[in-house]
């Protein structure tokens, strides 16, 4: 009788062998392009020996980001994105966030921490601290957002309970978030997730289409009575709440050194 091969299981994937941009992103030293900076200029070293551009680090391996001179400063923004003003990657003709910063001298190096898309309007936070960006997006982290949104038409008795317990959207099946109805067409949708167009998708499961889709919080940071189109800064007690839900400790600045 011939024996069967036992296959083995299939190895613990680990992330690793991981491309330096990617590893100095994880760690909180910059965003990845950032990292693709830190190797052009010569600071970044693996095992002692200076870091390449696409260079791979094991996790057994020793990076360290050399930084000489002042570290920079961080700065966090809240911003009221219009409708109309795209997040990322716009078209020929299309107005972007950089487009709108780049005459404003206190926004320079400020980026999006995630994406808001074209016809959707509200809060946008913008930072030059690369360390927030997989803590905030992360879906395993599950951080809150809140969004107001009104639907084209009257919702139904049953809408409340389809979009809190999960609607499939095609490709996937939502997680349970918290809905508040507003009155007639409107209400408030708080999630701890952020697929594409999610909440369009699941109002138009719902047999509804969304005419008006606000962001007005994310964790602690709320829009209030900023006027469209208008910065303020997050500081304060304001925002060591906020670094704090991210693990981070806005008195300590980040580190440089790391395996």
């Amino acid at each position: 009788m011939k024996k069967r091969a036992v296959q083995a299981p299939p190895a613990e994937k680990t992330g690793y062998p991981m491309r330096i941009n990617k590893y100095l992103a994880s760690r909180g030293f910059s965003t990845r392009l950032g990292g693709d900076a830190l190797v052009k200029q010569g600071v970044v070293r693996i095992n002692g020996k200076v870091a390449n551009l696409g260079d791979k680090v094991e996790e057994t391996d020793e990076v360290e980001v050399r930084v000489r001179g002042q570290k920079t400063k961080l700065f966090y923004w809240a911003y009221n994105k219009p409708a109309g003003v795209i997040t990322h990657s716009p078209q020929r003709g299309e107005r972007s966030i950089s487009d709108v910063l780049k005459d404003i001298p206190e926004m320079l190096g400020m980026f999006p921490i995630g994406r808001l898309d074209k016809d959707s309007h509200g809060l946008i936070i913008l930072t030059n601290d690369g360390r927030i960006t997989d803590r905030l997006l992360n879906p395993d982290n599950e951080h809150t957002k809140e969004y107001i949104v009104k639907a084209q038409e009257k919702l139904r008795s049953s809408f409340k309970e389809n979009m809190q317990t999960g609607v499939n959207i095609g490709d996937y099946i939502t997680k349970p978030c918290k809905v508040d109805l507003l009155g007639g067409a409107t209400f408030r949708i708080t999630l701890s997730e952020g697929k594409n167009r999610q909440i369009r998708r699941m109002v138009s499961a719902l047999y509804n289409t969304v005419i008006d889709l606000k962001r007005v919080r994310v964790l602690n940071i709320t829009l209030n009575k900023l006027p469209e189109g208008g910065f303020r800064a997050i500081k304060g007690e304001e925002l060591s709440i906020f670094l704090r839900s991210l693990g981070l400790d806005s008195r300590k600045p980040p580190a440089h050194v790391g395996r």
